[in-house]
């Protein structure tokens, strides 16, 4: 019987785990991919990247694309609603940053992002999301495309079916099911027994990876066992948890979950820090954080009453104090 944690085979392309880290607007940003890939992370997407926006040359969204120092190996996710735009994008994406991945955004519920024929819009039109992933495909040329794709519209058009197959003949290397429709947004519960159909639809001819409800080792044990996906993908699960891929990794293997000792979540946190830093500059690397480090604060005693010094934290020094006092009172 093959062990649940193992490597993975995309195209070309061989990963050596198969935890990943799920591409998540306004978080997985370079600073936080390469966090979680020193915590244990297999493979790492970035963010959402517009099509139309790398076309037209905005400075802002290729920033998007740039590697971590230590990401050997990653993806890139784009969205667009026209076949050429898309293709163009491949190619810039290409050419800019080398991606070994190219990942087809065919899940976000999100209004604006569906207007432009974006996201869960491709998901309800299987045949638009194949003229989509095929333009990607030839553009891209060696680079494998994968998809990412919801289970429907709403309740009553269930089409992960559909657009898995479309996406499939188009030439995608993977597809990675997030459980939930459009409709549901990201409430509700994810379900898993389709994502156990649409493994056994594949049938191996391209791997399948799981999404959606995703927060503990136990769930990606559980996912894993229930579904048969090749791999689990961690979305908020990771949110100041990127150490939730070391427990995990622990867990598959050996049926042990690691205690994380609050000073290395702390370590961590402002390592995190110092990278957005680099990238954003002080005063918006500090107010990005806020929200992350009352998540990587979670659990430690004595964090509820020091929260408002993170939420008005705006230097590196704020946070350094912040720690500072945390870590005084687990003594």
């Amino acid at each position: 019987m093959k062990p649940l944690y193992h490597p993975v085979t995309i195209g070309n392309l061989n990963i050596p785990g198969n935890l990943f880290l799920a591409p998540v607007a306004g978080y997985s940003d370079r600073a936080f991919r390469g966090i979680c890939r020193n915590c244990g992370a297999d493979f790492t997407y970035t963010e959402m990247v517009s099509a139309e926006a790398l076309v037209r040359g905005s400075d802002k969204t290729e920033g998007l694309l740039k590697r971590a120092d230590n990401e050997k190996i990653y993806a890139v996710q784009i969205f667009g609603g026209n076949p050429e735009t898309i293709a163009g994008a491949v190619e810039i994406v290409k050419k800019n940053v080398f991606p070994e991945i190219i990942d087809i955004n065919a899940g976000c519920p999100v209004p604006k992002i569906i207007k432009s024929g974006a996201g869960s819009a491709l998901t309800k039109e299987p045949e638009k999301l194949f003229q989509i992933v095929k333009s990607a495909v030839a553009a891209a040329g060696e680079t494998p495309v994968t998809v990412k794709i919801r289970s429907g519209w709403d309740a009553s058009h269930l089409t992960w079916k559909e657009a898995a197959l479309a996406a499939k003949e188009a030439g995608a290397s993977a597809v990675t099911l997030h459980a939930r429709t459009k409709a549901q947004g990201y409430e509700g519960k994810a379900d898993w027994s389709l994502l156990k159909q649409l493994v056994e639809v594949m049938n191996g001819a391209i791997p399948v990876f799981g999404s959606g409800d995703v927060f503990s080792p136990q769930d990606a044990k559980r996912m894993l066992d229930e579904t048969g996906c090749q791999a689990v993908m961690f979305a908020r699960g990771a949110m100041g948890n990127p150490f939730v891929f070391t427990a995990t990794k622990a867990f598959l293997q050996n049926g042990e979950i690691p205690v994380i000792p609050a000073s290395y979540r702390m370590e961590t946190a402002l390592n995190e820090l110092r990278s957005l830093i680099e990238d954003r500059g002080e005063v918006a690397a500090c107010s990005e954080m806020r929200k992350r480090f009352c998540c990587y604060s979670k659990g430690i005693p004595g964090a509820a009453a020091i929260r408002k010094n993170i939420v008005t934290a705006q230097t590196e020094n704020d946070y350094l104090l912040v720690v500072e006092q945390l870590l005084s009172q687990e003594k």
